[in-house]
């Protein structure tokens, strides 16, 4: 069976006919859901999982080099180029910051802005960059080998334009910076993914919890951009759910323009109605 917007790698490897976009998370081929056998983290296929039972030893060994950047380019790159403009930030005496902040009322003659504030982080607040650096850090290595490296940009990316047009919608007045909405958004992914596996991670569920409250708990902090990220994240992952089962129409393209073609209907209705 053939599924429109399919590439010939959305196939299972051992089940060619079988649309999938989960890889497994050892060597990155495409597994449906009767090979995929559900690891402490993510999924593996039957070979692999054979593999690390039969030779221990040489699983350890390679679990220690899974941060090199082959494995997952598009986080290392995002990490790169955030702590490449916070150092701008910091040497531009606040120039940088005004040019890629995102404020409502600039949307219509500078829409770009929804996307360059992730980028940008608070000049007093170390622990702001350092927080969201760890976290892409942890959840993009791993949503990455899951989802390939231009499926998690894309998740990014739109997750982190959902946070945007929540602050449209609930902060018209806030000037917000950060990379927090994606973040949420990945959280989002990861719990839908997880679920998806058959994978229980309470652990993931407290996090999350907590980072929620402590954004209408701790001043500063835009709560509506967290909101706005993780609805994108748990969404993008649920329509991916549904895709790999051949039950969204256009499979994975549809999954990520519907979203994005919703958000940007959003935005346009917000200033519709101002």
């Amino acid at each position: 069976m053939t599924v429109e917007g399919s590439s010939p790698d959305d196939y299972c490897y051992r089940h060619p006919k079988r649309v999938s976009y989960v890889l497994c998370q050892r060597c990155a081929r495409t597994i449906c859901g009767d090979c995929q056998i559900a690891a402490p983290v993510g999924v593996h296929c039957p070979e692999c999982q054979a593999e690390a039972k039969a030779r221990q030893p040489q699983s350890v060994r390679r679990a220690g080099r899974s941060g090199r950047w082959a494995d997952a380019p598009v986080t290392y790159s995002l990490l790169a180029t955030i702590v490449v403009v916070y150092l701008a930030q910091l040497l531009s005496g606040g120039i940088v910051t005004n040019l890629a902040l995102y404020f409502p009322p600039l949307t219509p003659d500078q829409p770009w802005r929804m996307l360059t504030a992730l980028f940008v982080h608070s000049e007093r607040s170390f622990f702001h960059i350092l927080f969201n650096g760890y976290s892409l850090w942890v959840l993009g290595t791993l949503l990455e080998r899951l989802l390939g490296s231009g499926r998690f940009a894309l998740l990014f990316m739109i997750s982190g334009l959902g946070g945007s047009v929540a602050v449209l919608w609930l902060g018209y007045g806030q000037a917000v910076i950060g990379a927090s909405g994606a973040i949420f958004g990945l959280f989002g992914a990861l719990l839908v993914l997880q679920q998806s596996f058959g994978v229980s991670n309470p652990q993931l569920l407290i996090v999350l919890g907590l980072n929620l409250v402590l954004g209408f708990i701790v001043p500063g902090v835009s709560w509506q951009a967290h909101i706005g990220g993780l609805l994108v994240g748990l969404a993008i992952a649920w329509g991916l759910v549904k895709a790999r089962d051949g039950e969204i129409p256009g499979g994975i393209p549809g999954v990520f323009g519907a979203t994005t073609g919703a958000l940007v209907l959003l935005t346009a209705a917000r200033f519709v109605l101002l």
